[in-house]
């Protein structure tokens, strides 16, 4: 692992994104709704690459940093009743600033920033917090901003859903979230992302928390 991955990730991890800010959770008073599902699109990660980590901004071995504003996308994995799901895999995957995914089925994959990872991967722990340090979602051709999650684990199915940039002019154009028909649940994928200048200087943040329907755990 470079020296420079090593340091930026103590630089976030010290940051005011604390561990009890990420497990703190608002105080919900009826059972939540379930995160909608939706589509994985295309560009799932033919091959996952070497550096997956929860870091997308900067790549293990190359010395630029990412296009884009860089934006810290955190939050819980709950079941309906805010519960954490521990252990639960969070996997991200999106396009980079200039639209283009590191996928070879688009077709304009070999433009694709390199200095951007384009996946990644975390394990929550007992409170069910992620956090993942990435760019802020840009438009392609036909979609509106958007950013890919899976979620994943032994006891429950998994889902895969999109996170999206509430008040965004492309959103009621957008085929996938206009799939989304009930407007709860459509307002549970949307997040408001702000400035956050005492997590990282310059950068935007948002929270995104996944709830999972009871009927996906097993036993």
């Amino acid at each position: 692992m470079s020296h420079r991955k090593i340091l930026t990730r103590r630089r976030v991890l010290a940051s005011g994104l604390s561990a009890a800010a990420l497990a703190a959770a608002p105080a919900y008073a009826a059972r939540l709704l379930p995160t909608p599902r939706q589509t994985p699109g295309p560009f799932y990660p033919s091959q996952i690459p070497l550096d997956s980590d929860n870091d997308l901004v900067t790549v293990e071995g190359r010395p630029g940093r990412a296009l884009g504003h860089v934006t810290h996308v955190f939050g819980r994995i709950l079941d309906r009743d805010g519960r954490p799901v521990p252990g639960a895999r969070v996997e991200i995957w999106q396009c980079d600033a200039g639209g283009v995914y590191h996928h070879p089925r688009d077709p304009r994959h070999q433009d694709a920033d390199s200095n951007f990872q384009g996946y990644g991967r975390m394990v929550v722990g007992e409170d069910g917090a992620y956090r993942f340090r990435t760019i802020k979602p840009v438009p392609y051709p036909g979609r509106t901003p958007h950013i890919h999650f899976a979620v994943s684990g032994p006891a429950f199915d998994p889902l895969i859903t999109q996170m999206y940039l509430a008040g965004h002019p492309l959103n009621d154009r957008d085929f996938v979230l206009n799939r989304i028909r009930d407007p709860r649940a459509r307002a549970n994928v949307m997040v408001d992302l702000r400035p956050a200048p005492d997590i990282e200087a310059g950068t935007l943040a948002g929270r995104f928390d996944i709830v999972l329907d009871r009927g996906a755990f097993s036993g």
